[in-house]
């Protein structure tokens, strides 16, 4: 026996998504946001999507400064990662309360990267699109880093617990690789 699911809360469905810290600044205003609808677009050119509500003052930041940093969280993060998903960016500096530390990007000249996080995808905005309440940001990827030890070609899970969120408050972790055919 199947439920019908309220519509508002159908993409809990399919999106079991890895969570993720972007990162953009303009001006003196910088801002982390704490995402799980992001998603790869193209391998050439490298693309990237980014899901982010119109309101939002990260919305604001990356259509004026042209530029974001996708910062990957792992596990021991997690408290970090709810502050920076539950306060604005409008009222408290992210990276001071949340005590994470900016650091310059590789190429970026304007968004800073998360030092605690194991990698980091540097985008220049090469769209947006309006997406209902939300615009969806395309950025092509210009520079790409992971923490050596943690990454060969996919992540070692064996190594590091990524976050994945469920919907809601119900967030979940990777664990154990398991290998597969496509």
């Amino acid at each position: 026996m199947k439920i019908e699911i309220p519509l508002n809360k159908a993409s809990r469905i399919i999106n079991s998504g890895q969570v993720i810290l972007a990162t953009s600044c303009y001006k003196d205003k910088r801002n982390i946001i704490t995402l799980a609808w992001s998603t790869p677009l193209s391998r050439t050119p490298a693309l990237v999507g980014i899901s982010i509500a119109k309101t939002h003052l990260s919305a604001e930041l990356i259509r004026k400064s042209e530029e974001f940093i996708i910062n990957v969280p792992t596990l021991d993060l997690l408290d970090k990662v709810m502050f920076c998903g539950k306060h604005s960016g409008r009222e408290v500096d992210k990276f001071s309360e949340a005590k994470l530390t900016a650091r310059k990007a590789e190429r970026l000249t304007k968004a800073p990267l998360i030092a605690e996080c194991i990698g980091h995808l540097e985008c220049y905005l090469r769209d947006v699109k309006e997406a209902g309440d939300h615009f969806l940001f395309i950025g092509e990827v210009i520079y790409a880093s992971a923490e050596e030890n943690l990454f060969d070609e996919v992540w070692d899970v064996n190594k590091v617990k990524l976050i994945y969120h469920l919907g809601g408050k119900i967030f979940t972790s990777s664990d154990k690789k398991i290998e597969g055919r496509f």
